[in-house]
């Protein structure tokens, strides 16, 4: 892209009007008057169709990283950057912008953390492609997210050439799924990302519980059942969601608002 008329499709209008020689987006030393005021259209331009982009997480190595990364192809622009849910719902009321990169967990006042802040920012700006960054990696959040209005998940474990790929995907109206939660979709038997697994109410009851910091003995005491049947229960719950470990369990009923 060496000169506006080229950018727009016209290129021998741009060799009649403004020569063969490049244009510079800035600094350039431009003596023709013509060449001057298409340089300066072109530089209007470009900042005119540059995506505008806010990131959001509370570590502020990473958002240093996504910034560096966005900004790599001179396509987008971060415009903010919050630390938190309660920061970041203020900067979406006065900063305008074209899409949202947020991580799924992070510490604030306010109860719009993992779900509740997808449908937050649904409700308030049901336009805005939202662009989830996790380290909760696991088929249930997945299909939950995007039934919350994620319109992009990346792991935080994917490579750094996913989230312009991501950013790519969302502006153009498409959804986009870091590989790694392609693969865990493939496993899990089912290329439908949005549809949310169910659980039945004593299982929910069951996972709500031990992600409280009940044991499976306790909870069975609780609930007049015995340890097997809470076990299984136990079991059934995190096949269906497709979780395998007890942390990840215990952040899946964190971010679906079982537990504070």
């Amino acid at each position: 892209m060496s000169n506006f008329f080229f950018f727009c499709g016209a290129k021998s209008c741009s060799h009649r009007l403004l020569g063969y020689l490049p244009l510079r987006l800035c600094g350039a030393v431009v003596a023709d008057p013509i060449r001057e005021y298409f340089a300066r259209i072109q530089v209007a331009i470009m900042v005119v169709l540059m995506l505008r982009v806010i990131i959001a997480d509370d570590h502020p190595i990473v958002r240093i990283g996504q910034k560096v990364v966005i900004e790599a192809n001179g396509r987008c622009k971060v415009v903010a950057e919050a630390d938190g849910p309660d920061q970041l719902l203020a900067l979406m009321d006065s900063t305008p912008c074209d899409i949202l990169v947020t991580d799924f967990a992070m510490p604030g006042n306010q109860q719009a953390d993992g779900y509740g802040l997808l449908g937050l920012m649904r409700r308030r700006h049901p336009d805005l492609p939202v662009i989830l960054v996790t380290m909760f990696a696991n088929v249930a959040t997945l299909r939950e997210s995007f039934a919350q209005g994620a319109r992009a998940i990346l792991a935080k474990s994917a490579s750094a050439r996913e989230l312009p790929l991501a950013i790519a995907a969302v502006s153009e109206g498409r959804t986009f799924v870091s590989e790694c939660l392609r693969a865990q979709l493939a496993e899990a038997g089912t290329g439908d990302q949005q549809a949310v697994p169910q659980l039945s109410g004593k299982e929910r009851e069951v996972v709500r519980m031990l992600a409280s910091g009940m044991t499976v003995s306790q909870i069975a005491a609780r609930v007049n059942r015995s340890i097997s049947t809470i076990s299984k229960q136990k079991s059934t719950a995190m096949t269906r969601l497709c979780i395998s470990t007890d942390v990840d369990l215990f952040a899946y009923a964190r971010s679906s608002g079982m537990v504070p």
